[in-house]
């Protein structure tokens, strides 16, 4: 398969893997080259981030940088599927970057054990071309975004409740059709909700499976925007209610000043 123009190649065993991907004309060797050539920094190696890193690793995503202080805890593993019973201790870090070479010894894991604050968040987000926010509190998801949009790196973020969820796209340093700016996060959410009103999963609870749902479809919309493929949630509130299994995406647009 000959090179791109950034260098990148696919070796016999990559062109195995990825046959799937290969045989689809929006994506083909282009395609899975510029996923080789990706770097992709997920937020969180928790619930979300668990089947989010996977996919991208499954997907043959070059470069996945993963950010997250935390150990593996037992009450984690009722959804965090990255992690197993014999990594209870361990780093998640270390424990995804094991699970990524398991799964696909073509991606490159690097590993942030650290919970990203004011002070490291742009050295951090700077490194890499899009970003995937898992994180589990308003705090990290207003940095990151905040962060995001003022590097203009386009950034996927999802979040759960105990039985549903939501995801959207955020790209606010592009313009729409009409020449607007893109909405940025704090046109959906302009502030955080006071400290204690919205319960934390060890208090409220969660269905293990929900992340998981969550954090496919953030993985499908990381990967579109590598390939440039699709129309990207930006704009557009994707709400997910497990109970019902409803589906309902609502529009948003660009606060004005």
């Amino acid at each position: 398969m000959p090179m791109s123009e950034d260098g990148t190649v696919l070796s016999p065993d990559e062109v195995a893997r990825y046959a799937r991907h290969l045989v689809l004309p929006e994506v083909g060797g282009p395609g899975q080259r510029k996923l080789k050539a990706a770097r992709v920094l997920v937020v969180g190696a928790g619930g979300l981030g668990a089947p989010l890193i996977a996919y991208l690793a499954a997907a043959g995503v070059g470069t996945i940088g993963i950010v997250d202080e935390d150990t593996v805890a037992l009450s984690n593993l009722q959804r965090q599927i990255i992690h197993g019973t014999g990594d209870l201790g361990r780093r998640k870090v270390d424990s995804a970057a094991d699970a990524v070479a398991a799964l696909n010894p073509h991606v490159a894991v690097e590993r942030h054990a650290m919970r990203l604050d004011i002070d490291n968040a742009e050295h951090l987000l700077s490194a890499y071309d899009v970003i995937a926010d898992g994180s589990d509190n308003f705090a990290t998801r207003f940095l990151v975004a905040d962060v995001a949009e003022r590097l203009e790196k386009p950034l996927v973020t999802a979040a759960v409740g105990r039985f549903d969820g939501s995801l959207t796209t955020l790209r606010p340093f592009e313009r729409d059709e009409e020449g607007v700016l893109q909405p940025s996060y704090r046109c959906l959410f302009p502030e955080p909700p006071p400290e204690g009103l919205v319960p934390a999963c060890a208090e409220a609870g969660i269905l293990g499976a929900l992340t998981g749902v969550l954090g496919t479809l953030q993985a499908l919309e990381v990967l579109k925007a590598i390939l440039g493929i699709g129309e990207p949630l930006v704009g557009r509130l994707l709400l997910v209610d497990a109970l019902s299994f409803r589906f309902e995406t609502i529009r948003y647009r660009r606060r004005r000043p």
